[in-house]
């Protein structure tokens, strides 16, 4: 089991504030994911909370221990980069060990644990090979396992699926929800810039913007009300539509914010006209651009195939319970208003 916490943490690199009074508590058995843009500091937190740099200001506590100064080693805590980071000449087995040797396990206490975690990760049949001899999310894997055999109270990975293909990253992806499933009580932090790993993983989301909490939540939550127009438009792909001006004012608000999928689109009617850019078809799916004016296109997912095709005149449609209304401040504002 552990908790972690982490009370008014700043982090600078000389004139610069990397992470500025950021607070967190992360329940013993959770899986919480960091994004945000890059630069925004996901990954120096996440370095902050291994010991691999030290803080600045604030502390960081495991189960009610303070361990801000504590060094990573013994802070109980395993980390799993985006590059696998493998010793090049030793087997996937003895990669796995080579923490449980350094700690002077025996022998038997220690092949009893990579066995454990390589039938975990489906990591059996390749003990023997060398890290060239696997591909990519194999590699990832035997790092993964690495970090289990040590019986960390908190998992912390590192984009750890970046350097994978598109159908590595599912498969990867799938094998890391199953993990937790298998791991209940053991505390995982990952950082990523892709939304559908943190959908998908997160029991809640930390949302970062220049070195702050923007905001946290479970992911529907966050999709569906986020608390600010900076998260509304980093959270989705498709982004969010966001209009300003006299769109906005039509709803009493600065800038009013609808989802692709909450858009539909015909060839006539009231709403918000415009031309067809271009249409995407994607098999289950199209994405339809649409020009309304000044700024951005509007994009509306529809399910299929759609007929529209660039130069067409369209008409945009939304129901108000689908706008999402945001003040000048950039702050959620009440439906009713």
């Amino acid at each position: 089991m552990a908790k972690l916490t982490i009370s008014n943490l700043d982090k600078r690199f000389g004139a610069f504030d990397i992470l500025k009074n950021v607070n967190l508590e992360i329940p013993s058995g959770e899986f919480v994911v960091f994004v945000g843009p890059s630069g925004c500091g996901k990954s120096t937190l996440l370095r902050c909370i291994s010991g691999l740099e030290t803080v600045s200001g604030g502390t960081l506590s495991i189960d009610g221990v303070d361990v801000t100064k504590v060094p990573p080693s013994q802070r109980g805590i395993a980390m799993v980069f985006q590059s696998y980071a493998l010793y090049p000449h030793m087997s996937v087995f003895d990669n796995m060990a080579y923490a449980l040797k350094i700690q002077k396990l025996g022998k038997a206490e220690i092949e009893a644990k990579v066995r454990d975690a390589a039938r975990k990760l489906q990591l059996e049949p390749l003990l023997e090979r060398l890290p060239r001899q696997l591909s990519g999310g194999q590699r990832q894997r035997v790092a993964i396992g690495r970090a289990i055999v040590r019986d960390p109270k908190v998992f912390l990975f590192d984009e750890p699926l970046s350097n994978l293909d598109a159908a590595l990253r599912v498969q990867t992806r799938l094998e890391i929800a199953t993990l937790k499933q298998s791991l209940p009580d053991t505390t995982m932090i990952y950082v990523t810039h892709d939304q559908v790993e943190a959908m998908t993983l997160a029991d809640r989301i930390v949302v970062l913007n220049a070195g702050r909490v923007e905001q946290v939540g479970k992911p529907l939550d966050l999709y569906e009300r986020p608390a600010s127009l900076f998260v509304a438009g980093f959270i989705g792909s498709p982004k969010m539509n966001l209009l300003g001006g006299e769109h906005a004012a039509r709803f009493g608000a600065t800038t009013i914010g609808v989802r692709p999928e909450h858009l539909t689109v015909s060839a006539g009617g009231e709403g918000w006209a415009g031309k067809v850019l271009r249409t995407e078809h994607l098999g289950s799916e199209s994405y339809v651009y649409v020009d309304i004016g000044p700024g951005e296109p509007m994009i509306v997912r529809t399910p299929g195939t759609s007929a529209f095709v660039h130069g067409n005149a369209v008409v945009l449609q939304a129901s108000d319970a689908d706008v999402l209304r945001f003040d000048a401040k950039g702050a959620r504002m009440d439906r009713a208003l």
